[in-house]
């Protein structure tokens, strides 16, 4: 599969940087969390274009080749990125797939544009309040990476070793002077999840209009009582669990992943016609 780069420049000076990967079937926009990068969907991505869709990746603001020192760092500046690349891409009802804070960012777009999305998953991702010290414990972590890696066999190990480590590791950058660093400022990571700390989203969830999936990892991050409530708020919610996964289940699992998102795509296909 081959990638060609889609910039998309924002009113406000920020570039977005996105992968495309082609095609003329459906369309599909990946999401990826915090300090992430599009690079983390490649194997998801990789069969979803084996299946005809128009297969779209997207560096959100802070992170990636996009811009690395945002000013704005809030919810709706992340809605309006997404947007910005619907239109300018020209996608038709795309499926928005977002993992943990990209989840979050593609239900808060569908509630806020429900003639966008054509259909909304949410990959260990909800609308529940997130615990007020959580910014700086993962704040905490970010700054602790022990940068530059000399190599990134170092990096992998540090990152958690196998197919997260690889994922994650895969997101870094050779610099001047050598050794590999991350493609994200922690304080910026910090700033993007004040607001998910400051209350919840669960009307945002129920005013989802399009077709939803929620994917939750067997060992992620999503509590039995957050899943329950989601699940009250959206009858019709197709949902899934996925066994022996953690948080990041497009990079363990993503061949189970597939499975659920190509049942899932096929139900969207023509619902609501984008208004």
């Amino acid at each position: 599969m081959t990638w060609s780069e889609r910039i998309v420049e924002r009113e406000d000076g920020v570039r977005l940087s996105c992968r495309d990967g082609g095609g003329s079937g459906a369309p599909v926009v990946l999401l990826h969390g915090l300090a992430g990068h599009a690079g983390e969907w490649d194997a998801v991505a990789v069969r979803l274009r084996a299946d005809g869709h128009r297969v779209v990746a997207v560096d959100q603001r802070g992170h990636g080749h996009s811009e690395r020192f945002p000013k704005d760092t809030s919810r709706a500046a992340y809605v309006a990125d997404v947007v910005a690349v619907v239109d300018r891409l020209e996608l038709e009802r795309p499926v928005l797939i977002g993992q943990s804070l990209g989840g979050h960012t593609a239900m808060l777009t569908a509630a806020a544009h429900p003639g966008l999305p054509g259909g909304v998953v949410l990959v260990d991702a909800g609308p529940e309040r997130a615990d007020s010290g959580l910014g700086e414990e993962i704040g905490g972590w970010l700054r602790s990476w022990p940068v530059p890696f000399p190599s990134r066999e170092a990096a992998v190990r540090f990152l958690g070793g196998g197919a997260v480590g690889e994922g994650w590791a895969a997101g870094l950058e050779e610099r001047d002077g050598g050794g590999l660093w991350p493609r994200f400022d922690p304080e910026v990571m910090v700033r993007s999840l004040a607001e998910n700390a400051a209350r919840g989203w669960w009307e945002e969830w129920a005013a989802i209009e399009c077709p939803t999936l929620a994917v939750v990892a067997e060992n992620g991050i999503i509590a039995a009582e957050q899943f329950d409530g989601m699940v009250r708020g959206r009858p019709a919610l197709w949902s899934a669990s996925v066994p022996g996964s953690g948080h990041d289940v497009h990079l363990e699992r993503p061949d189970a992943l597939h499975r659920l998102l190509v049942d899932f795509i096929g139900t969207c296909a023509g619902v609501h016609p984008r208004s």
